[in-house]
């Protein structure tokens, strides 16, 4: 399996965007599935908040493993990625991605509703994982 399914995977199998993302490189650049997938937790549904995409900020942690030791390099990937999933996806909020808050009751009823979670997410995890890809 490569990374790219395996971060749809993972998250199709209950972890939050950004332990899946995360996950599918960590062990590329020396942390394990385990510790990757403690160490997204906190950042799924753009940090509880709809605040910046999970998928985005699991992409960003694996690319900060790569590239972390270069600031303007780390820099540059940063940016990459970012305009590239904005490019692609229209967005790198959240709130934006799903058209609703999801941190309210309201905006998270609203995503389960509308399947949002089930089908929206998936891609938002995928497309990031695929970014991580090419910039890798």
């Amino acid at each position: 399996m490569n990374r790219i399914d395996d971060a749809v995977q993972l998250f199709e199998n209950g972890y939050v965007c950004s332990q899946a993302v995360f996950a599918a490189f960590s062990t590329d650049f020396g942390v394990s599935k385990d510790d990757a997938l403690k160490i997204g937790a906190c950042f799924g549904s753009g940090m509880r908040k709809g605040e910046v995409c999970g998928a985005c900020t699991g992409a960003l942690m694996a690319l900060g493993l790569k590239y972390g030791d270069e600031k303007s390099k780390s820099n540059e990937v940063c940016e990459a990625f970012l305009d590239e999933f904005k490019r692609v996806n229209g967005s790198f909020i959240c709130r934006d991605l799903l058209e609703c808050d999801i941190s309210t009751e309201e905006g998270v009823a609203f995503a389960r509703e509308h399947n949002l979670f089930k089908e929206l997410c998936p891609k938002m995890v995928e497309s990031a994982a695929e970014i991580v890809e090419k910039l890798i």
